[in-house]
């Protein structure tokens, strides 16, 4: 049998009230998340979006973690598009082997219950 554990977040960003001016990187100023800068840009990995309840709502990944976070509030395509507003806190994993992404991605649909994923579910 073999025993997959769920690694911790390298990464964990929350939503903040802006005050004063908007910033100027597009997805800071329309959806709150200031400090998105910190999630790596040409590092492979796991995403995980959370709502204010701290509730799983999607997990994706991607080769490149910061352009791919980005795409999904900009993406007409994107499975989280109507719920936007909902996304609080994104917490990135980094995994560089492609391999073990999907293995990280499908356990964590499957055991956390992610809301809006409808690929790779075995909770149904």
């Amino acid at each position: 049998m073999i025993k997959i554990e769920i690694p911790n977040p390298d990464v964990v960003i929350t939503r903040k009230r802006q005050v004063g001016e908007p910033v100027e990187a597009v997805i800071s100023s329309e959806y709150g998340f200031t400090d998105y800068h910190k999630i790596p840009r040409d590092k492979g990995g796991i995403i995980l979006f959370f709502n204010a309840s701290d509730d799983l709502m999607f997990v994706g990944k991607a080769r490149k973690l910061r352009p791919r976070v980005k795409k999904h509030f900009e993406d007409q395509v994107s499975p989280i598009k109507k719920h936007r507003d909902e996304v609080y806190k994104i917490a990135v994993i980094t995994v560089e082997d492609a391999m073990e992404r999907e293995i990280y991605e499908t356990y964590i649909i499957n055991t956390l219950q992610a809301k809006y994923n409808i690929d790779k579910v075995f909770f149904k």
